[in-house]
């Protein structure tokens, strides 16, 4: 049996903070287990989030000083967390990087928060910068999660995470597929805060809006959602293709209208697969309006986890597409990403 003790740094697009998990990985007779030790979320200050945000706008040279900057920011929370809880034997540190610009049709990605940094900090191996090769190999760079999937998760039909995009994953003719379905939370949190609130909790704000038909339908009849797999989203697509959508209409009625359309995205994946159990992970598992409506329009049965495994499973798999890069094992599935092949992703530092 091989053990490793590894950490994961994971920082989402809806930039609520740093997630932070520690776990310990054993394999035996080839197959992976993995127990959570410990796990939190560092919320980031109204600056540094001002500063990520803002980061797809900044010239060459103020964004290669963030990249930096934001790598000992990242160095210096995981010097504090493994202080504060005294850890001892960590084999490495893994870091997803928080991603400014994904345009995997003109081969690049960017991840800042150099893994350089995280380790002069540290004195630990770091593994980083896990998208880039994927998308050189002609991959979308995106999904990653589903190597965890297929190896510690794999009595789910499916996995799905409601981050700022809903992403899922799930056996489809003997092979691992994964793809974006729908934005949720990078839409749904932009508009809360038009109601001065961060976030749309358990959905209460759509509850009492109104759902636009006509909206809905130009939703709805966006060119993505006819795309086959693999395919991923960003933030500049939700730009051009989204947020114009919503001129003049009342920010309840948007996000009420907003919340239905992510859950007949959803809830079509479910049924075309016919997928009978899918795990929910990610911060939009607690918005309950949301579950209610995808429950509504589908008889897959939802999972809903433990709060550890809802909120740190990106982090604990980044952490454990660390140790399978620093074993020179596969950890991108080209039938996830569309890369050419199976491949070991990330630059060790």
């Amino acid at each position: 049996m091989i053990t490793f003790q590894a950490i994961g740094l994971m920082s989402g697009t809806s930039l609520d903070g740093l997630d932070i998990c520690l776990a310990k990985f054993e394999k035996q007779n080839s197959v992976w287990k993995f127990q959570i030790l410990k796990a939190e979320t560092i919320p980031y200050t109204k600056d540094l989030e001002g500063q990520l945000r803002n980061s797809i706008h900044l010239s060459a040279e103020k964004l290669l000083e963030l990249h930096s900057e934001y790598g000992f920011y990242l160095g210096k929370k995981v010097k504090n967390f493994i202080s504060k809880h005294q850890i001892e034997n960590i084999d490495l540190i893994s870091s997803h990087g928080h991603t400014v610009f994904h345009q995997p049709q003109k081969k690049f990605t960017l991840q800042i928060g150099d893994g350089r940094a995280i380790k002069i900090e540290n004195g630990l191996p770091v593994v980083y910068d896990f998208r880039s090769q994927d998308v050189l190999m002609g991959g979308n760079g995106a999904p990653l999660v589903p190597i965890g999937d297929e190896l510690l998760f794999s009595e789910y039909d499916a996995c799905l995470n409601l981050g700022g995009f809903s992403n899922i994953s799930l056996k489809f003719n003997d092979k691992r597929i994964a793809f974006d379905i729908a934005p949720v939370n990078i839409i749904l949190n932009k508009i809360a805060q038009n109601c001065n609130q961060n976030f749309d909790k358990n959905g209460d704000l759509a509850r009492k809006g109104k759902i636009n038909t006509e909206l809905l339908n130009k939703l709805n009849s966006l060119e993505f959602y006819n795309l086959s797999h693999p395919k991923s989203l960003g933030i500049e697509w939700c730009n051009e293709n989204i947020f114009p959508l919503f001129k003049k209409l009342d920010s309840k009625d948007i996000l009420a209208t907003f919340t239905e359309h992510a859950s007949e995205q959803i809830s079509r994946i479910f049924n075309q697969y016919q997928l009978k159990k899918v795990l929910f992970t990610g911060g939009g598992t607690y918005n309950s309006y949301l579950i209610e409506k995808i429950k509504e329009k589908t008889n897959s049965e939802i999972v809903i986890p433990e709060k550890e495994i809802i909120d740190f499973k990106e982090a604990l798999i980044f952490a454990f597409m660390g140790v399978l890069r620093i074993n020179n094992e596969i950890n991108v599935l080209s039938s996830a990403t569309g890369s050419s092949q199976d491949h070991s992703s990330g630059i060790i530092a």
